[in-house]
């Protein structure tokens, strides 16, 4: 049976990532069967065929010249669940009121769990649409892919912006993006998925996305991307080595060859970050908010799968949605074949974690390495391959900005309730102090002071207030913590998602966001209490 469950497994992604096979078009038949005006020459849109498999969700009918809407989807969900193949699960509600529908996939208790993440921006539709595709094989026991729950649960979240699919627009109802919001928990999305990850404390997240084909690109570089998938795992300050090799070595190489053998192409994830004449690209952000990098502070391995490209309408549709489930259904095997060296490594790693307290540095701000690079972009025109020479900003090497002493844990004071709430909604332990006590600490002093935007890797993020920014020195001394003030200990394995929140000077603490009400409300306690 385990060599027959391994087979199965190592063919996913060739034989098991579609339901019904189909004859491949022609390339040269693609465009003139589709009431598409192509943005690029007839020799570009060669290089993206129909896959040779069809997949059966609403948005992908014959003739269907929409994407599934939030009905059919509630509808497709809801019907897997009635005919007993998953367990419905209502995460939360948007924040127009809409459900976040998940479904459990399970065969037992006790085994680890892989949680699959769709359309966190809305109009991003191949990733939404190609989690409920994995969703139709999974309660399919016929279904090659099905075999990963024989070691491994499932739980997938096809929609996580249901208001953003309606709108069509990247962020949620108020305007908020989703995935920068996984530390604030200011939107009511991403506070339904804290709390199905703190329940669920998966081993693996996969967060399937749709990237940009043409954008600034074209003027600046005189090309367009030219791939199918860009790949990216965890990056982000005080990640564990362990972690990034185990997604490297158990995850990412065999992902890449199993989008080989589908005639998938591939390369890092990347992005076009400035309007000017520089020729940088730079990979997915090192900030701890993302929603692969707050899993990766979990230790979990995580995943970026961004398809090509939401810009697109419905060009390419089959082949972008096809391209996320044959890089799901990869992942997914390698997490099963690995099912229980991932729990073991979990358990390490918070292990490991809780014992750095009061111990070492720890980096509370990082930047990536520039190097060069040369990138495969197509001409489009020809749409033969460009090689273009540019400056390359890599995740891959984080250089520490900002290093400190790491604290036995924080102190903070009685009315940082918000603070409080967020942190137990992330699953942090937080002690409530029952009488006074004296504690060695560390206060901020404040030393400049002022306000900007937030930005990532694609420029400005939309926030509700400006960031407030301030640069501090550390002063050692003793507080008389009173009675009822809190105690947030780092003895914990959610430690660096504590210190990514509670360090002030950074663009992502909840002090810059004003979470924390004033400066003196938090303090580094330096030995255990």
């Amino acid at each position: 049976m385990k060599l027959l469950l391994a087979s199965c497994l190592l063919t996913l992604a060739a034989a098991a990532s579609g339901q019904s096979p189909v004859p491949s078009a022609p390339p040269s038949a693609l465009p003139s069967a589709l009431p598409y005006l192509l943005p690029y020459a007839q020799a570009v849109a060669d290089r993206f065929p129909l896959p040779a498999v069809r997949h059966e969700t609403p948005g992908l009918q014959p003739g269907r010249q929409t994407w599934t809407d939030n009905s059919e989807m509630e509808g497709a969900l809801r019907g897997i669940a009635a005919r007993g193949g998953a367990r419905l699960v209502e995460t939360g509600r948007s924040g127009t009121g809409r459900p976040l529908l998940a479904l459990h996939f399970s065969r037992g208790p006790g085994r680890p769990v892989a949680l699959v993440i769709g359309q966190q921006h809305g109009n991003e539709p191949a990733g939404g649409e190609a989690v409920l595709a994995v969703a139709q094989q999974l309660a399919d026991p016929q279904a090659p892919l099905a075999a990963v729950l024989d070691r491994l649960d499932v739980v997938v979240l096809p929609r996580a912006n249901p208001d953003g699919a309606a709108l069509n627009r990247r962020t949620n109802a108020a305007g908020l993006d989703i995935n920068r919001d996984h530390l604030l928990l200011r939107t009511p999305e991403a506070d339904a998925l804290a709390g199905l990850v703190a329940w669920l404390r998966p081993v693996l997240v996969v967060d399937a996305h749709e990237h940009i084909a043409l954008g600034r690109y074209m003027p600046k570089f005189g090309a367009i991307k030219g791939h199918d998938l860009l790949v990216q795992y965890a990056t982000t300050p005080n990640l564990s080595p362990a972690l990034t090799e185990e997604a490297e070595a158990g995850f990412r190489q065999p992902l890449l060859q199993a989008l080989d053998r589908a005639g998938i192409t591939h390369e890092w994830y990347y992005t076009n970050p400035t309007a000017d004449a520089e020729l940088l690209l730079t990979m997915g952000g090192i900030q701890p908010d993302l929603a692969r990098n707050v899993g990766g502070l979990r230790h979990a391995v995580s995943f970026l799968l961004e398809s090509r490209g939401f810009d697109l309408g419905r060009l390419h549709a089959e082949r972008r949605v096809h391209t996320h489930v044959v890089a799901i259904a990869s992942l997914l095997g390698s997490a099963a074949l690995q099912a229980g060296r991932l729990t073991e490594l979990r358990a390490k790693l918070d292990a490991e974690v809780s014992a750095l307290a009061c111990r070492g540095d720890l980096v509370v701000e990082g930047a990536p390495v520039r190097e060069q690079r040369e990138m495969r972009m197509i001409d489009p025109d020809t749409g033969a391959d460009k090689r273009v020479r540019v400056e390359w900003d890599s995740a891959l090497q984080i250089r520490p900005v900002l290093q400190r002493a790491r604290p036995c844990g924080y102190w903070l004071a009685a009315d940082s309730l918000p603070a409080v709430e967020r942190l137990h909604r992330l699953g942090v332990l937080v002690r409530t102090l029952p009488a006074q006590q004296s504690l060695r600490v560390e206060r901020y002093r404040e030393t400049a002071r002022g306000e900007g935007e937030r930005s990532d890797t694609l420029g400005r993020v939309n926030d509700p207030k400006p960031v407030l920014r301030v640069t501090v020195a550390l002063e050692p001394g003793t507080l008389l913590a009173p009675a009822g003030s809190f105690y947030v200990p780092l003895d914990q394995p959610l430690a660096h998602l504590v210190t990514a929140a509670l360090e002030p000077d950074t663009q992502n603490s909840w002090f810059a966001h004003h979470l924390v009400p004033r400066l003196e409300a938090v303090q580094r306690v330096m030995a255990a209490p």
